[in-house]
């Protein structure tokens, strides 16, 4: 009996010393809770005012600029820092020996010299079909990817290229167009690809010489860049120009029977290049193609494109001084290609090829909403 009493106040002891440890276990497990509780409240409220600190942020820029001077100023105050920029200076490649090694580039570049000399030979009729007969032939080689590699096979004498390109094409071409062809294939390029896009820029180059001759340079590049922003906002139209299951005749039909209808008479020169560029896309979107091709048009005089974004027209002092600092800054003249959209606000955006320089006050309030905690 006193044996069992012992054994039941032992076990009660045990049965209290345990519920006192499992009763500080569960006091410091609460506490941990709360502490967690209290730490995922207080992120929560950080979030929530972080969110409405920059809603209500926008909602005051928003308000702001409302009014056209303060509109303006943002802009002011982004091309000062722009300005501070400008003592740097980057190299810029034009469009089509950007996309090309050391070897390409030196062909090309050579090509096109060569050809601004033979072009002043050459009338609008004899620049206007050598520039079909190039694309043509060019959309040849495409097809033929084994007569292309023979073609740019990388061997010194150039005779064998040479001769295989006339029994291609002659009697088939002019004269010039021949000439052309014989002078390219003579020429060592990094890529098979390389060579046709070498011959379908010298066609372009062909009828921007057109566009040169008649004073129209200025009126082709507008126009170029105004169907490149169509592309952009009719995305319907831009894939049944890029069907490259639709035969390149029904495309061109579709495209000249756009171009006809629109609000302004549409120059030759727009229409032929826009017609060979649909004609060759290669497997390129329209809408990139379309753009690349105004680029082009721009870099023939040396210059090249800056794409800017703003909430509204900018002064005519404005595009001014944002067209010297950035050719200050890129160390080439620049065409300003203007893009209004009312949802960045304030400031600009700028693109030169893959660089973006973005000052939007819609990016600046994106960025501070980005930097909240999760």
């Amino acid at each position: 009996m006193e044996e069992a009493r012992t054994d039941a106040e032992r076990i009660a002891e045990q049965l209290e010393a345990q519920a006192d440890v499992e009763a500080e276990r569960i006091k410091m497990q609460g506490a941990r809770q709360v502490d967690l509780i209290r730490a995922q409240l207080t992120r929560q409220l950080r979030l929530e005012l972080g969110h409405e600190s920059v809603r209500q942020a926008r909602e005051l820029v928003r308000n702001h600029v409302a009014d056209q001077a303060q509109q303006s100023a943002t802009v002011d105050r982004f091309l000062d820092q722009l300005d501070a920029m400008a003592p740097a200076t980057a190299d810029v490649d034009y469009p089509l020996l950007a996309k090309m090694r050391s070897a390409s580039r030196r062909a090309l570049t050579s090509l096109v010299d060569w050809f601004g000399t033979m072009a002043q030979d050459l009338d609008h009729q004899g620049l206007t079909t050598l520039a079909g007969e190039l694309v043509s032939v060019a959309r040849l080689l495409d097809r033929e990817a084994v007569v292309t590699r023979y073609l740019t096979v990388p061997a010194e004498d150039a005779t064998p290229r040479i001769r295989l390109i006339e029994r291609l094409v002659s009697g088939k071409v002019g004269a010039p167009t021949l000439e052309v062809l014989r002078t390219a294939v003579s020429k060592r390029w990094s890529a098979n690809s390389d060579l046709i896009d070498a011959i379908e820029h010298v066609s372009r180059q062909a009828l921007l010489e057109l566009a040169e001759r008649a004073g129209q340079v200025d009126e082709v590049e507008d126009q170029l860049f105004r169907f490149s922003r169509i592309l952009d906002v009719q995305p319907r139209l831009a894939i049944l120009l890029g069907d490259c299951a639709v035969p390149a005749e029904g495309r061109v039909r579709l495209l000249r029977k756009v171009l006809e209808r629109a609000d302004s008479t549409v120059n030759p020169v727009v229409v032929a290049l826009l017609s060979h560029t649909v004609e060759l896309l290669r497997g390129q979107a329209v809408e990139e193609a379309v753009l690349f091709l105004a680029e082009v048009a721009v870099a023939r005089r040396g210059e090249i494109v800056a794409q800017v974004g703003a909430a509204a027209e900018l002064s005519d002092a404005q595009r001014t001084r944002l067209t010297e600092v950035l050719s200050r800054i890129y160390g080439h003249p620049v065409t300003v290609q203007l893009h209004i959209d009312a949802a960045l606000l304030g400031g600009l955006s700028i693109a030169v090829g893959d660089e973006v320089i973005d000052g939007t006050l819609s990016s600046r309030l994106a960025a501070a909403e980005a930097r909240l905690p999760d």
